[in-house]
Order: structure tokens, then C-alpha cells, then sequence
């Protein structure tokens, strides 16, 4: 039976993908192999190495992982919390029709999303080293924080820009028909059925955060998670590898959780009213526009 995709395979095909999958599982095998038979021919899997992590003694958590994952969960929290109403701002600024809104909000977001975060980062040091009375201890967390939100705000924008942008005209088109102004259109038209198709590259981008975190701690000396995997691994007698498995492992489950979340969001804002595209009937409208000015209804005259 055929697909509107693709043809159904035939007997040659469905041999030749089992062979190609058997292939597959015994490259990935022999891969494991590999990398179990070297760690364990360098001693990296010893349990003296390990035992920092799964042997009861919660020393290493309380007094390196602990800190270092608050650290980057506040800078984290911080950018997310400043960069995401400000890249909405200014991918809506974007989409105005003011050449003087738009400009700006052009420049700014074209200049900080070609520049890299790093560099974001060093030059904030800078700046809160030179003009700001902003101690040394927490100097490094300001430049980890403005440069997560200027880069990630600039991407958030185009983001949400693009978003607005990919929803079909008729829906503002119609919307504007039955006597909606613009900021309504966009308040209660175009931006809750555009949020259900931005959140997957919305929540990338939060994920992307999270982990720009560890460029603070590799340039700025900022005490983040993986900063803490390199004193962990010296303290505990070189278990490079221990660590960073921890440290890796730590960043997995948050940004795993973080999709999770998402993808249940997602999922619930599509099946909410706001999300499914329902056209506003002319009384809606009538009631919206009453309460906005205050008076009768805009294009409605009194009986």
C-alpha cells in the first residue's frame, strides 16, 4: 500500500534496512566497546575514582556540584527572566510600521546577534571593572548575565519576529475587518497562536543559555558547574573523567526537564482557546472595544 510520501518498500528494501540496522547496531557495539575497554585500560573506572559520586559521601555535592549548579541556575534563571519579555519587545518593535520604532530595534538586534556571547561576556567584565562600583565576587556573575541577555535577547527577537511573521495575513487581515486596532490584533490575534509555534525554538534557545553559562566559568572564573568539575578532579586525585560524567550528567536532566516542561506547555496551549485560531465573533469585538474606550463600541453608533 502507498503513501502520499512514499512508496511502500518492497521485499529488497525491507532486507536491505534490516541489514543497514544491523550494521548500525554492531558499529555502536563495537564504539562502546572501544571506549569501555580504553577507560578501563587507563584505570578511569576504578571505584576509588567514583566513589566521591555514588558512595555515600555527599562531600563532593555539598561542597563543589551544589554551588557550582546554584551558580549557573541563578545566572541562568536571571538572563532567561530578562531576555525573554526583552527579545519580545524587540522582535514586536521589529514588525512596527514607525520607521523610528523599527530602526533601532533593527540595529540593536542585528549588532549583538553578530557578536559572540563570549565576547559580550569579556567586554561586561570591562565595563563593570572600569565604571561601576560593582565588587570583584560579583562582577563575574553581571558579565555572565549581560551577555547571555544581549546575544540571547537579539536571537529571542528574531524569533518571535519570524513567528509573527509565519502566520497567514488573513488572520490579521480579518481581524482588522471587524474592527480590531492593531495592538489588539497583535495582543490577542497573532501573538497567542504564534507563542504554540515559537516555544520549541523559544526553549532551544533557553536550553543554549543554560549551558553559555560555563564560558563565565572558563574565562571569567565564574563558579558555575563546570568550573567545579576541574577542582573536583584535582581535589579527589585526577578523576577527570568521574567529574565531568557527573557534570555532564547534571546538565542532561535540567535540559531534559526544561523540554519536558516545554513540550507539556506546548501541548496545553494547543489545546487552549486562545491557541486554536477561533475568530472573534462581532459582539466579542464590540465588548472589547467598549471596554478599551471607555464609551460605545468603535464603529457602532448608538440606536
Amino acid at each position: 500500500m502507498s503513501s502520499v510520501l512514499y512508496d511502500a518498500q518492497g521485499p529488497s528494501a525491507k532486507r536491505r534496512n534490516v541489514l543497514y540496522t544491523v550494521l548500525f547496531i554492531a558499529a555502536f557495539a563495537a564504539v562502546i566497546w572501544w571506549v569501555y575497554a580504553s577507560l578501563d585500560e587507563k584505570n578511569q573506572l576504578d571505584w576509588a575514582l567514583w566513589r566521591p559520586y555514588f558512595g555515600g559521601d555527599t562531600e563532593a555535592y555539598s561542597t563543589y556540584i551544589w554551588p557550582g549548579l546554584q551558580n549557573t541556575l541563578k545566572a541562568a534563571a536571571l538572563a532567561m527572566v530578562i531576555a525573554l519579555p526583552l527579545g519580545a519587545v524587540l522582535g514586536i518593535a521589529r514588525l512596527s510600521d514607525h520607521a523610528w520604532v523599527r530602526g533601532p530595534a533593527t540595529v540593536v538586534v542585528e549588532f549583538f546577534r553578530a557578536i559572540p556571547v563570549l565576547v559580550l561576556m569579556i567586554f561586561g567584565n570591562e565595563l563593570y571593572s572600569q565604571y561601576t562600583g560593582v565588587s570583584s565576587d560579583d562582577r563575574p556573575l553581571y558579565a555572565v548575565v549581560t551577555g547571555l541577555v544581549l546575544y540571547n535577547a537579539s536571537v529571542l527577537a528574531e524569533i518571535v519576529r519570524a513567528g509573527i511573521l509565519a502566520l497567514p495575513k488573513g488572520q490579521s487581515e480579518a481581524a482588522m475587518a471587524i474592527g480590531l486596532r492593531k495592538n489588539q490584533v497583535m495582543r490577542l490575534i497573532l501573538l497567542p497562536q504564534a507563542v504554540t509555534a515559537m516555544l520549541p525554538a523559544i526553549v532551544s534557545q533557553l536550553v543554549v543559555i543554560v549551558k553559555d553559562t560555563a564560558l563565565g566559568g572558563a574565562v571569567l572564573t565564574f563558579p558555575e558547574l563546570l568550573a567545579s568539575a576541574n577542582t573536583m578532579s584535582g581535589y579527589y586525585g585526577a578523576n577527570t573523567i568521574a567529574s565531568f560524567t557527573v557534570v555532564a550528567a547534571i546538565y542532561v536532566v535540567i535540559n531534559f526537564s526544561l523540554t519536558s516542561f516545554a513540550s507539556w506547555l506546548e501541548g496545553r496551549l494547543r489545546r487552549g482557546k486562545k491557541s486554536t485560531g477561533a475568530v472573534l465573533g462581532v459582539e466579542e469585538v464590540d465588548e472589547l472595544n467598549a471596554a478599551e474606550a471607555g464609551g460605545l463600541p468603535r464603529n457602532i453608533s448608538a440606536p
